[in-house]
C-alpha cells in the first residue's frame, strides 16, 4: 500500500508499513547506513503524520518482517492477547499516544498501562515512540511498574539498582576482586555482579563463576552473580554442577540476527528452564540476563524486513524485546551507545535511544535497564552520559551498569562509576533494592536515610576482601 502527505506543496509518498515506520524514525546515523532513512525534516514530518493516523490495527495485518521467514514474528504474532488489545483496538497511532499520557495522569496508572502489556506488540510500542517526545517517553515510563527477583527485586516503586561490571582483560582474579570491593563500598551490585569475560573458554568461565560466589556467600551478599559467556557455554556449565546464578545472552530482533549470535528462541528457553531447575534464588526464579542495542541486526546484515525492505533499528530494537519477554527475565539492557557512531552518532542520538529502547521494553513488561555508555569515537562525552542517567532516572529505570572509574579496561568504551548512581540516588531520592539495602545496613555501610556513613572497610566483614586485592 502507498501512503501520502501532503507538507507545504509536496506531496510524500512511503511505500508501505516498513517504509513509513523508517521515514518516521527520529534522525539517527544507523538509518543513513541502511538506507532507510528520511532526507529531509519534511520527509519525517510527513512520515510521523501518516504514522499517527495509522490503526493499531495496522500491525496486525502488515507483517514488518514476514512471518513466514521468522520466528521471532511467528513469536509476536502467535503469542498476541487479543483480549488485552481490546481496550485499546480501536486506536490509531497517535490516539494509542493521547491514551498513554491519560492513563499515565492517573493514580491507579501501573495497573490501567500494565493490563495492556501483552496485548501490544512490539511494532506498536515502537510506533508510539517515535511521535512521542522526550518527556512523554519519561512521563509513560515513570508510571509504569515491573518487577522481577532472585535474590534481590528489580525494579520497584523508588529504587534504582546497579550492575557493578568488574571487567578486567587478563580475568586476573586480584583485579576483579578490587572492582567488586569498590562498587560494594559505594553501595553497587544489586542487580547484579557481572563479568564480560576475556574469553568464552568454559574453564575460564567456570572459574569465574567460582570467584563470584565464593565472594556472594563468603560475605552474606543478597545479589546475583552472572558470567556474561554464551547460553551454551552455560548450559554446559550448569549440567558440571558450576554455581550458576543468571544465564546471560544477546537477542536481537530478527530469527537471521539471532543465529548470527548462535541461538534460537528454543536454545534460549533451554537455557532458562536449565537455571530454573538450580533453584539459586531466595525471592524470585527470574533467571535471565539479556542484552540488545539498536544496531545489532543491521551489523549482521539481518535488518531486512516485507519487500526486501530495509527496517529501521529502532523497530528491530523493539521485537528483541519481544524475545526477552517470551524468556520471563529478571535483567532486560539495551547497551544503548556500544555499537558505535555508525548507529548512534552523537549524545543526542544516544540519549533519544536510551529514552525510547527504555520506554518500549517496559511497555512490553520487561524490567528494563539501560548501559549508559558511548566508544571513545563517537561525538558524545560525559556530559551526555550525565544527562541520559538523570532522565532515565526520573523514567524510573530498573537498573543501570556501572563500572570503576566509569572506564571499562576490558570492552574500551565509556560507562558509568559508582560516583554516578550515588548521586543519582541521593538527589532524587531512590534507593539500591531492598534486601541489598538491608546488607548496607547492617553491616555499617549505609544509615536510615540510605546514605554512606564513614565506613571503616578494615574493621568490618569485607577486610578479608581488600587482602585478596592486594599485589
Amino acid at each position: 500500500m502507498i501512503y501520502r502527505q501532503k507538507i507545504s506543496g509536496t506531496t510524500y509518498a512511503f511505500d508501505g508499513l516498513v517504509e513509513v515506520m523508517a521515514k518516521a524514525t527520529p534522525l539517527r546515523s544507523g538509518d543513513q547506513l541502511a538506507g532507510c532513512a528520511a532526507e529531509s525534516d519534511a520527509e519525517r514530518a510527513s512520515a510521523a503524520w501518516v504514522l499517527a493516523d495509522l490503526s493499531l490495527q495496522t500491525f496486525l495485518n502488515n507483517d514488518v518482517v514476514p512471518y513466514d521467514d521468522d520466528e521471532v514474528t511467528r513469536l509476536i504474532l502467535d503469542t498476541h492477547d487479543r483480549d488485552a488489545f481490546a481496550a485499546i483496538s480501536h486506536l490509531t497511532v497517535g490516539g494509542f499516544r493521547d491514551w498513554l499520557l491519560e492513563q499515565a495522569a492517573a493514580d491507579d496508572s501501573a495497573e490501567r498501562i500494565g493490563a495492556i502489556k501483552t496485548g501490544v506488540t512490539p511494532e506498536m510500542v515502537a510506533a508510539v515512540s517515535k511521535i512521542m517526545r522526550n518527556q512523554d517517553l519519561i512521563a509513560v515510563a515513570a508510571a509504569i511498574e515491573v518487577t522481577a527477583a532472585f535474590r534481590t527485586t528489580i525494579g520497584g516503586k523508588g529504587t534504582l539498582a546497579t550492575r557493578l561490571q568488574p571487567n578486567h582483560p587478563t580475568d586476573d582474579p586480584r583485579g576483579i576482586a578490587a572492582g567488586v570491593l569498590d562498587g560494594l563500598l559505594l553501595g553497587c551490585g544489586d542487580a547484579v555482579i557481572g563479568i564480560n569475560p576475556a574469553t568464552d573458554s568454559p574453564h575460564a568461565t567456570a572459574d569465574l563463576l567460582y570467584l563470584l560466589d565464593s565472594i556472594r556467600s563468603r560475605y552474606d551478599i543478597p545479589a546475583q552473580s552472572c558470567v556474561l559467556s554464551h547460553v551454551t557455554t552455560t548450559i554446559g556449565l550448569i549440567e558440571q554442577g558450576v554455581p550458576v546464578d543468571l544465564v546471560f545472552q544477546s537477542v536481537a530482533g530478527t530469527e537471521s540476527a539471532n543465529k548470527a549470535f548462535g541461538v534460537d528462541i528454543a536454545v534460549l528457553r533451554e537455557g532458562r528452564d536449565a537455571a530454573r531447575s538450580l533453584n539459586r534464588g531466595t525471592v524470585g526464579n527470574n533467571v535471565m540476563y539479556l542484552e540488545t542495542g539498536q544496531g545489532s541486526a543491521l551489523s549482521s546484515h539481518a535488518h531486512l524486513g516485507t519487500g526486501g525492505k530495509p527496517v529501521d533499528q529502532q523497530t528491530l530494537e523493539a521485537r528483541a524485546y519481544a524475545v526477552a519477554r517470551d524468556l520471563d527475565p529478571l535483567l532486560v539492557n539495551t547497551v544503548v551507545g556500544f555499537i558505535g557512531p555508525e548507529y548512534l552518532y552523537d549524545g543526542r542520538q544516544i540519549i533519544r535511544a536510551g529514552l525510547e529502547d527504555h520506554f518500549c521494553g517496559k511497555l512490553l513488561g520487561l524490567p528494563m535497564g539501560v548501559d549508559v555508555c558511548y566508544t571513545n569515537h563517537a561525538e558524545a562525552d560525559q556530559n551526555d552520559m550525565d544527562t541520559l542517567l538523570t532522565l532515565l532516572a526520573a523514567a524510573r529505570v530498573a537498573f543501570v551498569i556501572t563500572v570503576p572509574g566509569a572506564d571499562d579496561i576490558m570492552l574500551g568504551y565509556q560507562s558509568l562509576s559508582f560516583h554516578d548512581v550515588l548521586l543519582t540516588r541521593h538527589t532524587l531520592g531512590l534507593r539500591p533494592a531492598p534486601e541489598f539495602e538491608s546488607w548496607l545496613r547492617k553491616i555499617g555501610m549505609i544509615d536510615q536515610t540510605g546514605r554512606l556513613t564513614l565506613f571503616d572497610v578494615a574493621q568490618s566483614p569485607l577486610r578479608s576482601l581488600t587482602s585478596a586485592c592486594a599485589p
